[in-house]
């Protein structure tokens, strides 16, 4: 019989939608290199980020002006599309545009948002909250499982064990898999130092090839990436995320 291997799930795309042209230059570019790769790259960006550090932070463009851009990211460039939900009244919304609804790591035991994902259609990607092992990551895909999500995928995002900083238990991907098929590698956020940027999150860039690579060692389906074409530019999480040029030699390993 023949073997045939089955290509990694990639997800890249902004922290936070930002301007029209960022979002479109972006997802047009995330597609090229999906193309030159021969891999579909799943588009992600936030219309809200609800847990920003300081309440002066931005925080999106909302519900209504983030699901026309990332449908139309959709129709222009034919890529599935991820964002993140945080009430469980978005869920139903949401899924009128996304292909996969992310529970965010603070709210992965919420039961409430976690039904309502599950009832969408949606692949339901639930990140692990930093404060889980990933043992302790059955009840959430559980919860998400027996309220008739057709598919569930399980995010590493890395572990706090002090002030100010993330430290990834790679052994957490192994864990998970015990139980969930689909485990992903979010190769920026288990980067951050949060809080640790007086009154934003710092984080370690310099870090995020190596960390997938590591990851891809201990058998992970996939890979998160937050890009932006000029970081130092990003609106959020500008300290861990890649620079766009960059995504396509980073990516290249992991396939």
């Amino acid at each position: 019989m023949e073997n045939k291997t089955t290509k990694p799930i990639i997800i890249a795309g902004l922290c936070v939608i930002e301007r029209d042209d960022v979002v479109f230059s972006t997802a047009e570019r995330i597609a090229a290199v999906g193309h030159n790769l021969g891999v579909d790259i799943i588009f992600k960006a936030s219309f809200d980020k609800a847990n920003r550090t300081s309440i002066h932070s931005y925080r999106g463009v909302g519900i209504e002006r983030g699901l026309e851009l990332l449908g139309e990211v959709k129709r222009r460039y034919g890529m599935r599309i991820t964002t993140d939900i945080h009430e469980a009244w978005q869920a139903e919304r949401v899924a009128s545009v996304a292909d996969i609804i992310q529970i965010p790591a603070f709210l992965c035991r919420q039961t409430d948002l976690i039904v309502a994902a599950a009832h969408s259609g949606c692949i339901v990607n639930i990140k692990k909250a930093q404060f889980l092992s990933g043992r302790d990551m059955r009840h959430p895909y559980l919860k998400a499982i027996e309220s008739g999500a057709r598919e569930v995928w399980l995010t590493e995002r890395g572990n706090m064990y002090g002030y100010n900083d993330l430290v990834v238990d790679l052994r957490n991907i192994f864990d998970m898999h015990a139980f969930a098929p689909t485990v992903i590698m979010d190769c920026t956020h288990s980067l951050q130092r949060p809080g640790a940027g007086d009154g934003c999150t710092a984080g370690r860039s310099e870090f995020i090839a190596p960390i997938a690579l590591a990851a891809k060692a201990f058998g992970a389906n996939g890979y998160f990436f937050e890009v932006h074409p000029t970081p130092n530019e990003a609106m959020c999480d500008k300290d861990n995320t890649l620079e766009l040029d960059r995504l396509e030699e980073t990516l290249r390993p992991l396939l």
